[in-house]
């Protein structure tokens, strides 16, 4: 169908954000204290005047102290497990002065939320925290203003507690934040006056703090989009291409349209089979029959790279300091290699689903996405509706990782809802999400690099193929650096995309395992040679906290057992991995056995959850370095379910212990994606340090493996 449109659709969302009636939204909210910021800086560097009839001001957020003492924050990011419906609500509550059981985080509804291009790239901690806090700040400011009247007294005899304005020299005198917001409807911005709490004063943010929405997941009370059912709702199943890019050339439903209840829904290459119970449609799309006109192999998994290398010819530079000419004849030795990554899938828990509802001319869905307000302009586009009659009801997410900003099952639920004129759930089966899964793409890179015998790097020459240049840049101290990213129009044979910090995995594993090539080739400790080449304050203490951690003596643990180490920048955040793997020598089977992760991500809002999601990125990293890898003959995507495609299983989980350079005076960075990119450099130099086998490509398996040790 319409991959590339929907592709571009979803760009042109984040580059040109949707316009909406402010005013208008404003006029809908309900009655309370009511604070409009906006994620960019304008909102908490040069601030906001207050608001006024006619105003329109910029925002994309707001929060409420409604008329009952709660706190309501409305936001168009989304919670798919990352944690953000904590550490928000966190930060909120602490410069609010509410207890956190008060505060509810919104997010992602099209009629309640403002504008937002979604949750991706780890951006919502960084840009969200500051003007956050500034509107807590605010929002408190205009209590104690109400308050100090309430009461009589001046302000600056009373301050905000635990959701009351309280006067500091009698504390049983007290007024409410429910009561002082009761029957007001009063609407602010931030004023550039407003300066929110400093670090020394934080009471909650820096806390460890059990993620808020945890009992609802446990209990199975969390609702998901698949969970949502509508009266006279029926089940969609659409029939398939055997691969990517095949053209229908026929179609025959007569033997499905023979069962009972069934409805048959056709639209160009859109065919669908609707029923009300889910395994009867099921059974109807086994018998529709159609042709498909299957576009000719050009590569496979196998052949995928040479590929790739003859047709990715757009050549862009990302780095070029010194003379990479004149760096190598300052070296002693010169080392070239080829590093190759294949693709991987995001496999997420939940697949793609969209619940979806149109009565008159009104649409209403539940969709897994992260971009909710991208999903409404896509659907409303397709569809041909206004964009104010489409209603994205957000809900939660069972895995995104990147994998969920296309929104390929929502177009094409509401395009059967509307054929079909009911009530219709698309859940996309694990086969479906296997072969329309933008996948993280293939990848290869090319690293020259020359190295002394005093162990000072003298040159770098970096070329990326398809991955991109997100992590290419050196953060080692080279003179010499040349580093260039090509892509290609057509290279892949299905779609690609983000996948939880894209290009970085690929290029951290490329990079980690050149530096570590080059400490063994002059006979450096890997650590000592990292540390010998690194200025930046910031690495240098987030290495020495991994191994003060791992309590790191040298690579060498025990017979058959090996150590290595991986550095990496992402999101803002600095992050180490020290691996410790054992590997049979006889099968080339690797056990992981202790990863120690240190991360230096500025403030550290709610330790639990940084630690969580630093656990969960080591563990999906462990897939995609060991395990994880698409088979394919170019369109036609063989895996079919989790029996052909493996990924980390708690049998190989290793013991996993993290260590956060906790900053309270710095500005919070990214912490859901950091941490994986660093698994597969140091898994792949620790499996090098384990038997001897130095493997280029990804996924590490005992195949290439014993293909090297047999070399």
């Amino acid at each position: 169908m319409k991959e590339e449109k929907i592709n571009e659709i979803y760009f042109n969302d984040i580059n040109e954000p949707i316009k909406f009636n402010r005013r208008d939204f404003i006029k809908r909210l309900g009655g309370g204290l009511i604070i409009v910021f906006s994620l960019s800086e304008l909102s908490f560097i040069k601030g906001f005047e207050d608001t006024v009839a006619g105003d329109e001001p910029d925002f994309n957020a707001y929060l409420r102290v409604t008329e009952d003492g709660r706190v309501d924050l409305y936001t168009g990011k989304i919670e798919m497990g990352q944690g953000i419906i904590t550490s928000l609500g966190q930060v909120l509550a602490d410069e609010l002065e509410v207890p956190l059981n008060l505060v509810d985080v919104i997010m992602g509804d099209t009629e309640l939320c403002p504008y937002d291009a979604g949750t991706w790239g780890s951006l919502t901690t960084r840009f969200f925290d500051p003007p956050l806090r500034a509107a807590g700040a605010q929002a408190k400011a205009e209590l104690i203003k109400l308050g100090a009247k309430s009461l009589n007294l001046p302000a600056k005899q009373i301050i905000a507690e635990e959701g009351f304005i309280v006067n500091t020299k009698n504390k049983e005198e007290k007024v409410s934040y429910a009561s002082l917001t009761r029957g007001k409807k009063i609407v602010k911005t931030i004023s550039n006056k407003i300066s929110p709490k400093q670090p020394s004063e934080f009471k909650k943010t820096g806390n460890p703090i059990l993620s808020t929405d945890s009992l609802e997941k446990v209990t199975g009370k969390a609702k998901y989009a698949a969970d949502i059912q509508l009266p006279g709702m029926l089940y969609a199943y659409i029939k398939r291409p055997p691969a990517h890019g095949s053209i229908l050339t026929s179609v025959d439903t007569s033997s499905a349209e023979e069962m009972e209840g069934v409805q048959i829904v056709k639209d160009g290459d859109l065919v669908a089979v609707l029923h009300e119970n889910p395994n009867v449609a099921e059974q109807a799309l086994a018998r529709v029959r159609l042709e498909w006109e299957i576009p000719p192999v050009k590569a496979n998994d196998k052949t995928i790279f040479s590929y790739i290398l003859e047709n990715a010819k757009n050549e862009k530079e990302i780095e070029n300091k010194g003379d990479v000419v004149a760096g190598n004849e300052l070296a002693n030795e010169i080392i070239e290699e080829v590093y190759f990554d294949g693709y991987k899938a995001h496999a997420s828990i939940e697949t793609h689903t969209a619940t979806v509802k149109i009565e008159g001319d009104k649409l209403t869905m539940w969709a897994s996405t992260q971009t909710p307000f991208g999903t409404r302009e896509q659907v409303a586009k397709e569809l041909d509706m206004p964009l104010e009659k489409v209603h994205i009801k957000q809900i939660f997410l069972g895995g995104g990782y990147g994998g969920k900003i296309y929104n390929q099952q929502a177009v094409e639920a509401a395009r059967i809802a509307k054929l079909s004129g009911k009530p219709i759930q698309l859940a996309w089966s694990r086969r479906e999400e296997f072969m329309y899964d933008r996948f993280r793409p293939a990848a290869v890179v090319k690293i020259s690099s020359g190295v002394k015998k005093s162990g000072e790097i003298t040159s770098w020459n970096y070329n990326v193929f398809c991955a991109g240049a997100r992590g290419a840049n050196v953060f080692y101290n080279i003179p010499n650096i040349k580093s260039v990213s090509s892509d290609g129009k057509d290279v892949h044979p299905f779609g690609t995309g983000a996948w939880r910090a894209p290009a970085n995995n690929t290029n951290t594993f490329a990079r980690e395992s050149q530096i570590d090539r080059l400490a063994h080739k002059i006979e450096i400790d890997p650590l000592e040679f990292r540390l010998k080449n690194l200025k930046d304050e910031q690495m240098i203490n987030t290495l020495k906290a991994a191994a003060e951690k791992f309590g790191y003596t040298g690579t060498k643990t025990s017979e058959g057992s090996g150590t290595g180490i991986a550095l990496g920048m992402d999101a803002g955040t600095y992050v180490v991995i020290i691996a410790e793997v054992k590997v049979d020598k006889s099968s080339g089977e690797v056990q992981p056995i202790r990863i120690v992760c240190a991360q230096d991500m500025g403030q550290v809002v709610n330790p639990h959850g940084a630690a969580v999601q630093c656990e969960g990125g080591i563990t999906m990293g462990l897939g995609y370095a060991l395990y994880e890898d698409i088979e394919f003959n170019w369109g036609e995507v063989k895996n079919r379910n989790f029996d052909t495609y493996e990924f980390t299983r708690f049998s190989v989980t290793p013991k996993i212990e993290t260590v956060f350079i906790d900053d309270m005076e710095s500005a919070p960075q990214g912490g859901g994606e950091p941490a994986i990119i660093c698994v597969g450099g140091a898994i792949a130099n620790a499996v090098f340090n384990a038997c001897g086998a130095r493997v280029n490509q990804m996924p590490i398996t005992p195949e290439k493996i014993l293909n090297v040790l047999t070399q």
